[in-house]
């Protein structure tokens, strides 16, 4: 009997011809990463700025109460001339008004310093009504059956959990 000269099962891989690749190097699939496109398309922002898809429209309707509060908060809409690579997935009626619209939402823009104030704004407001809530709960406390307030959590693993 003759013996056929094969390559180790392990360096064959099945999906190769599909790929229109070699089946004998399993390196070049490696090379690839696949990562699924975006359904919203996130540019890099500038250094101190912060991005961010504001809706300006529901369902065809203008919503102008959100988006008249979020130019209010600071926020500012970004020109398509900033990141002409998002040419391709702006609508077209958004191509005359130079914006960046894509569905019912269009890209806006804030400055780092006016996030984080917001943020330690809205931080702190937690705070003060947890503070509120304690407060309240413990001035509803019977001796007879006491509240314990303990807001820490635990997560094990394996048996016995």
């Amino acid at each position: 009997m003759a013996t056929v000269d094969r390559a180790p099962r392990e360096t064959d891989v099945r999906d190769a011809a599909i790929r229109g690749m070699s089946t004998r190097n399993p390196e070049e699939f490696r090379k690839y990463v696949y990562k699924p496109a975006d359904a919203l398309p996130m540019p890099q922002a500038p250094p101190g700025i912060r991005y961010r898809y504001v809706r300006r429209s529901i369902n065809g309707e203008p919503d102008n109460n959100n988006f008249g509060k979020m130019m209010r908060e600071g926020w500012a809409t970004v020109p398509l001339g900033d990141h002409p690579d998002l040419a391709t997935s702006v609508n077209e009626s958004a191509k005359n008004s130079g914006l960046i619209e894509i569905g019912d939402l269009i890209l806006c823009k804030i400055p780092t310093e006016i996030m984080e104030a917001r943020n330690l704004y809205y931080a702190n407001m937690n705070l003060q009504q947890m503070a509120a809530v304690d407060s309240n709960l413990m001035k509803e406390s019977d001796p007879r059956m006491p509240i314990f307030n303990n807001r820490e959590s635990k997560v094990t693993f394996g048996k016995g959990s």
